[in-house]
């Protein structure tokens, strides 16, 4: 089970990441773009997704995965049960999500 302690460290190695409390959810971003975000009970773990790929993400795992709220359809977004996945997983999808919103010299930066 992934933690929020576990998003954070991972998310925090990260160039250029900031990290801010916003409506009691955990938020990182680059500069204005926030690419994961934690509720605030600590369980659902929202990301960056490429949009085109979210809906057959969801089908396949829906156990894990699920669609944002109608209001933010419109954003590259996904969510995530944290404890329906493992670290590796999680680091996957975290830094998946920051290469969406940082230059590709800075993406080149981690492995």
């Amino acid at each position: 089970m992934v933690t929020i302690d576990d998003v954070r460290r991972i998310a925090s190695a990260l160039p250029r990441t900031e990290e801010h409390l916003i409506r009691d959810r955990v938020k990182f971003r680059v500069g204005r773009i926030v690419y994961a975000a934690v509720s605030a009970d600590e369980t659902v773990l929202g990301c960056g997704f490429p949009k085109e790929e979210r809906a057959a993400l969801v089908a396949a795992e829906p156990e894990k995965f699920s669609l944002p709220s109608a209001g933010d359809m419109r954003y590259h977004w996904v969510h995530v049960r944290l404890a329906a996945i493992d670290e590796a997983e999680a680091r996957e999808l975290i830094v998946e999500a920051w290469r969406m919103c940082v230059p590709k010299k800075v993406s080149a930066m981690v492995p």
